[in-house]
């Protein structure tokens, strides 16, 4: 597969280094509005291919030749979030979810079935490419350095690898968790508010009534486990945020 280095902006017009063409799945059976998303995200540096079919999105998906997945939540074969348990099984690929407008059920259900975030239908190509970059700032591997592991109490990232262990055994993290983790984990024993982890971990600005944090915090609780005196490792604080405790 050919490498192309490239440099593409972010919203704010600023540089976004990019290691190279990232190849982008769309799942969608709506044969023109993914034709139209591919075009744009051509014109915009990415290599895309289309799959308007669960099954056959599904294999390639699983492939390995792609950095990130748009899978549509309403698929002619299978449901949308079908696929994406069978591609949680496997693979930590992102996963973008076409969800309906204003549909919150579509929405949790995708967060719950391990997607990393989500776009309502309709939207403007525009916003789908604002939401692809902003995922693979946070999931494009970084050269190794020499800087250890963020250690918090039983918890270690190790963030160049993006790889975590939780009482010396490694957790199996879909890309926002661990972002979401990491930020806590930098800020271990203080509060971090909803706005500074959807700013961090997702890379967009909290949206009014956005369940996308509390859904992806009661996923990585799930994988924590609680405590002694069955209390949970992250503690929400009503009103404020959320708080990874110290040992």
């Amino acid at each position: 597969m050919a490498v192309v280095r490239l440099e593409r902006y972010d919203d704010a017009n600023n540089p976004m280094k990019v290691a190279s063409v990232t190849n982008i799945l769309i799942i969608d059976d709506d044969v023109e509005l993914a034709g139209l998303f591919k075009e744009y995200l051509q014109q915009d540096g990415f290599t895309v291919e289309v799959s308007h079919l669960g099954e056959s999105g599904l294999r390639l998906a699983l492939s390995g030749h792609y950095q990130l997945a748009i899978l549509d939540i309403m698929l002619p074969d299978i449901k949308g979030t079908e696929v994406l348990n069978r591609i949680r099984m496997q693979s930590r690929i992102p996963v973008l979810m076409f969800t309906a407008k204003g549909d919150d059920v579509d929405r949790i259900i995708g967060l719950e079935s391990g997607a990393d975030d989500y776009v309502p239908k309709p939207c403007t190509p525009r916003e789908l490419a604002a939401r692809i970059r902003a995922i693979l700032r946070r999931t494009q591997p970084v050269a190794a350095g020499d800087s250890g592991p963020i250690i918090a109490g039983p918890l270690q990232i190790w963030s160049e690898k993006r790889k975590a262990s939780w009482f010396g055994r490694e957790i199996e993290l879909t890309s926002t968790e661990f972002n979401l983790l990491e930020t806590l984990a930098l800020h271990c024993g203080r509060i971090v508010t909803k706005k500074e982890l959807s700013e961090k971990a997702l890379g967009r600005p909290l949206a009014r009534f956005d369940r996308s944090i509390d859904v992806h915090m009661s996923s990585i609780r799930q994988k924590l486990g609680c405590q002694h005196d069955g209390r949970s490792y992250i503690q929400t604080v009503r009103g404020h945020g959320y708080q990874l405790v110290k040992e």
